[in-house]
């Protein structure tokens, strides 16, 4: 019988892209899952698809009401509604106050409204979508980068504060994933992420493996792990390579 055969799991941004494919993967592992998304339509669309039940609206305020139609529990939520956000220094403080609200804050008021029952119960799966940019970073892309490191900190911290209360801390970090936010962003998705992008069933793939294996840190572009070694090793002769890729990326015009 799957480990999750009965599991109560909120997935956010699961209209499409990886969201809709983690709400796929827990539904056929057995488990009841609440779909959200801004988009009412294709909530509703992805949760009958998978038996599950759609609860549209703002990922950080979804918890109450999908708690209530998953039946009183949640057992796995999964941050994974984010903005791509590119721009600069430049960009308008909109913005920056968008990507941190949707790509850190949605995370902690989530947290925020399921750790006192998780630590009560001594159990809770807190799933956190990261990307590659919250190990490394990504070029044209300053909001996108900086909030996904923060993203990533807060999943640390989650895991290092609870892991000995029973709460389960996953951050995904893939690179590029075939979806909508690949095409988002632009020319340099293109150049960076494009030329190994996955299919979003790959991404859900790597995390089964890592929760099989209880393991924070899922990587689904397994050379990842290559480069933030090399990142934390030598920060600038990295940043020298990160540097020749901003200028190709200049040269062809952005």
């Amino acid at each position: 019988m799957s480990t999750f055969q009965g599991a109560r799991v909120i997935v956010t941004g699961a209209g499409g892209g990886i969201g809709a494919a983690l709400a796929r993967r827990f539904a056929a592992e057995g488990a009841r899952v609440a779909v959200n998304d801004l988009d009412r339509a294709r909530s509703r669309a992805v949760a009958d698809e998978i038996g599950g039940v759609p609860v549209p609206g703002d990922a950080s305020a979804v918890v109450e009401e999908a708690r209530e139609a998953l039946g009183g529990a949640v057992d796995v939520y999964c941050a994974n509604a984010g903005l791509a956000s590119p721009g600069d220094v430049s960009a308008d403080e909109e913005v920056w106050a968008a990507a941190w609200d949707v790509n850190v804050m949605a995370h902690v008021r989530a947290a925020r409204a399921l750790l006192p029952g998780w630590l009560e119960r001594g159990a809770g799966r807190f799933v956190s979508t990261v990307s590659a940019a919250g190990l490394l970073t990504m070029v044209g892309a300053a909001p996108y980068s900086v909030t996904k490191h923060g993203a990533y900190a807060f999943a640390e911290w989650l895991s290092l504060t609870y892991r000995h209360r029973g709460i389960k801390v996953h951050a995904i970090c893939p690179q590029g994933v075939r979806t909508d936010m690949l095409t988002a962003a632009g020319s340099a998705g293109e150049l960076v992420l494009a030329p190994t992008a996955i299919d979003p069933a790959d991404v859900a793939d790597a995390l089964f493996a890592g929760m099989a294996e209880d393991r924070f840190l899922v990587l689904p572009h397994p050379e990842v792990a290559g480069y933030y070694r090399a990142r934390a090793a030598g920060p600038e002769r990295w940043l020298d390579g990160m540097n020749r890729i901003q200028r190709t990326w200049e040269a062809t015009g952005r």
